[in-house]
C-alpha cells in the first residue's frame, strides 16, 4: 500500500496507460480521480471518473475547486492525456498542429497551474508528466507531437525548481515511454510492430503496466529524492 491515504489525479485515465496507472494507484491505497473526455472502460471502487477537457482552462479551474472541496488535497498529479495528429510537415495543417499543442502541452500546463501551487502550499506533492521517446529523439511525421512532448520535459524541469524553491517537498518528474502496446498500437500492422520491437535492446514492445510501475515509483515516497528527471521506459530503444 505504497500510496495509502493519497489523493491522485490521472488525466487521460479512461483507458491505456491512464487506466493502468489509475488501477495500480488505487491498488496501492490511493483515491484516484481519472479524468478524460471519454467514459472509463473499466470500474474500480477507488477510481472516480470526472469528464474533463484539459485544454479548457476554465473547466480545469472548476475541476480543481471540485477536488479540493471533496478531498481537501491533491497529493499526486499524473499528466497523461495526449493525442496525435500525424502528418509530414509540408502537409500538416494549422488545425493538426494547434490541437496537439493545445491538449498535450497547454493541457499539462492548465492542470499543473491549478494543482502545483496547492501542493507547494501544502508542502508535499508529486507531479508526473508523461512525455514520450518522440519528445526526446523526434520522429518523422510527428513534428507537432514531438514539440509538445519535448515541451513537457522543459516544463517538468522548470516546475521541479519552481515548486520546491521555498522548501516544499514537491517533486516533478517525467516519464518518456517508448512503443507501448496500448489500443492505439493494436491497430498498427504486425510487420511494423516487429520493426518497432527490433529498435529496442529487449526486442519487444512495452506493456502499459510497465509504465504504471514507473509512475508508481515516482508517485511514492520511495522516490523522495528524485525530481527534475526524465525516466525513459523504452526497452533500450535505438533511433
Amino acid at each position: 500500500m505504497r500510496l495509502q491515504n493519497k489523493v491522485a489525479i490521472v488525466t487521460g485515465g479512461a483507458k491505456g496507460l491512464g487506466q493502468a496507472m489509475s488501477e495500480l494507484f488505487a491498488k496501492h491505497g490511493a483515491k484516484v480521480i481519472a479524468v478524460d473526455m471519454m467514459d472509463l472502460t473499466y470500474s474500480h471502487p477507488d477510481v472516480e471518473f470526472y469528464k474533463l477537457n484539459v485544454a479548457n482552462s476554465d473547466d480545469v479551474a472548476r475541476f480543481g475547486e471540485y477536488v479540493f472541496a471533496k478531498y481537501g488535497k491533491a497529493d499526486i498529479l499524473v499528466n497523461n492525456a495526449g493525442i496525435t495528429r500525424d502528418a509530414m510537415t509540408r502537409k500538416m495543417t494549422d488545425e493538426q498542429f494547434d490541437l496537439v499543442i493545445s491538449v498535450n502541452l497547454k493541457g499539462v500546463f492548465n492542470m499543473t497551474r491549478v494543482f502545483g501551487p496547492k501542493m507547494e502550499e501544502a508542502g508535499y506533492g508529486s507531479i508526473i508528466n508523461i512525455s514520450s521517446v518522440v519528445g526526446v529523439y523526434g520522429n518523422i511525421g510527428q513534428a507537432n507531437y514531438a514539440a509538445s512532448k519535448a515541451g513537457v520535459i522543459g516544463m517538468t524541469k522548470s516546475w521541479a525548481k519552481e515548486f520546491a524553491r521555498k522548501g516544499a517537498n514537491v517533486r516533478c518528474n517525467a516519464i518518456a515511454p517508448g512503443y507501448i502496446m496500448t489500443d492505439m498500437m493494436k491497430t498498427v500492422p504486425e510487420d511494423l510492430l516487429k520493426k518497432f520491437a527490433e529498435l529496442t535492446m529487449l526486442k519487444r514492445l512495452g506493456q502499459p503496466h510497465e509504465i504504471a510501475d514507473a509512475a508508481l515509483y515516482l508517485a511514492s515516497d520511495e522516490a523522495s529524492y528524485v525530481t527534475g528527471q526524465v525516466l525513459e521506459v523504452n526497452g533500450g530503444m535505438r533511433l
